[in-house]
């Protein structure tokens, strides 16, 4: 059965034969400018809900876990997300305050990870984060929490047809550590966690 899975996997179909193209040369200095320009291709082109994104935490024992969420902004505080405290994901980032974000767009061959330390905004910013929901009934929900990741890494990633995928890396200050073994990552650097804000979604 593996066998024959396995077949059906590696003969699904690839990415779409006309993929966007990406110049690093000309990528701004500013990764949020870069990843707004991407989210709004990805939605002019018909992806539904392009701001959903995989969000993977790490509980006090070490077990990962990951799962969908939204992003709701990108300020000077970070990249935005929320949950409730009391959900798994909350009580996880109480134990680790640290994730990861991944943004997935096939039809482009397209991805953002975004790796960092997570900060629990305000008690304010997170009532009105609440109340905006289009669900909102009117009560307030004391353990909804909004939280921002201060990215630490942020990595572009252009799929190409012929494999040479193209990585394109935004790190706080200058890049140190040993050589990438991928040829095609060009590293740079950014002046720190906080970037100007894009407008919530």
């Amino acid at each position: 059965m593996s066998a024959s899975l396995g077949d059906f996997l590696r003969g699904l179909p690839d990415f779409p034969e006309n993929l966007p193209d990406f110049d690093v040369a000309s990528a701004p200095a500013d990764p949020a400018a870069l990843f707004r320009a991407w989210l709004e291709e990805a939605a002019a082109a018909g992806v539904r809900q392009p701001h959903a994104c995989s969000l993977a935490t790490v509980g006090a024992e070490g077990q990962p876990s990951s799962r969908m969420v939204l992003l709701k902004n990108i300020d000077a505080d970070g990249w935005h997300f929320a949950t409730s405290r009391t959900s798994r994901k909350g009580t996880e980032l109480t134990a680790n305050p640290r994730a990861a974000l991944n943004f997935f767009w096939a039809d482009q061959g397209r991805q953002v990870r975004v790796v960092g330390k997570v900060v629990e905004l305000s008690a304010e910013a997170s009532a009105a984060d609440w109340r905006g929901r289009p669900a909102d009934d009117g009560r307030d929900n004391p353990h909804w929490q909004l939280y921002a990741v201060l990215p630490r890494e942020i990595e572009f990633w252009q799929g190409r047809h012929d494999r040479k995928h193209i990585r394109h890396i935004y790190r706080p200050g200058v890049q140190s550590g040993p050589p990438t073994p991928f040829p095609e990552v060009v590293s740079r650097p950014f002046p720190g966690p906080s970037c100007p804000d894009t407008g919530s979604r």
